[in-house]
């Protein structure tokens, strides 16, 4: 028989962590529920722990620290995480592990419906369509709620993905290892509940939102380095050409440079370009050969 871990990442969540553990619980009897605190400030681990969950310290601050630990720690051959705010909805949970069988996917992601007004506040909204569209315009996203935060995965996708974010941006590196491993993922809409009025959000729309930002560009560096690099050759040459242009007509016209510190500043801008598209092709072959590695420690895997 299958047996299903259900991992959920918490800091600072008293109120709602016993409602969300015996949700769970409710849905999915025969799982085991690990809660992983975060060094919390309140009573979060005694209230999980009286509810019935496995309890487990996480001291390295941020939810990607939690989420290495939780891939590292538990043995499953079915693991859902799910954060511990009880927005997200548990009676989906027993299809979600039944989709995940019987699809033969690596990651089912629940993309989130709100079911009020407030339920998803409107920056937090905005900021998801904006980072969707950048997954789709770089990555060639099929995505549709990157930052989803309840998910369903196979033993093979845990044990072999790096995890290498210590934040919020560990669902945005989830979503772009899948896509450029290939990894078969399916999506299933799920209710998004308003968070109870004694619990806040410990996502900060600015802050994290540009360190997301910072994130995915790192990682386009990384996995598509030659466009990343291309691109910012094309841009070089074109700032090159452009100073360049009235320089090549006066000379076509004269035989004359007559502004050579124009000139060569042109040159140099010139020549970065061409470094940057050669530090491109360079890196694309190393990146190529990672990917390669990482794809075949994840086929050597077993999904059970």
């Amino acid at each position: 028989m299958k047996t299903i871990a259900v991992l959920i990442p918490c800091y600072n969540e008293e109120n709602t962590i016993g409602e969300v553990v015996s949700n769970f619980r409710k849905h999915l009897p025969k799982s085991v529920i690990y809660v992983y605190d975060n060094c919390s400030e309140d009573t979060t681990a005694e209230v999980a722990r009286a509810a019935g969950a496995v309890v487990v310290s996480a001291l390295d601050r941020g939810k990607g620290n939690v989420v290495r630990k939780m891939f590292a720690d538990v043995e499953a051959d079915i693991f859902l995480m799910v954060d511990g705010d009880s927005t997200y909805d548990a009676s989906i949970a027993p299809r979600m592990a039944q989709l995940l069988e019987s699809s033969g996917v690596d990651m089912v992601v629940a993309v989130r419906k709100e079911n009020s007004a407030g339920a998803y506040p409107s920056g937090h909204k905005f900021g998801n369509k904006i980072f969707n569209l950048i997954l789709r315009m770089f990555f060639h996203s099929t995505f549709h709620d990157i930052f989803s935060g309840y998910r369903a995965f196979s033993k093979r996708f845990v044990k072999t993905f790096p995890a290498m974010t210590s934040g919020f941006d560990i669902e945005v590196e989830m979503s772009i290892h899948t896509l450029m491993l290939s990894i078969p993922f399916a999506e299933i809409e799920s209710i998004y509940q308003e968070r109870p009025s004694n619990s806040h959000s410990k996502l900060r729309t600015f802050v994290d939102g540009t360190k997301i930002l910072f994130r995915i560009i790192s990682l386009l560096k990384e996995t598509r380095p030659l466009f990343f690099f291309g691109l910012i050759s094309l841009i070089l040459s074109s700032a090159a050409m452009l100073i360049a242009y009235p320089l090549i007509i006066t000379f076509l016209e004269t035989g004359l440079v007559p502004r050579l510190p124009t000139a060569v500043l042109s040159v140099g801008i010139m020549m970065m370009a061409f470094i940057s598209f050669a530090c491109g092709m360079i890196l694309d072959g190393i990146s190529r050969v990672h990917s390669e590695m990482k794809k075949l420690h994840y086929l050597s895997m077993s999904r059970e």
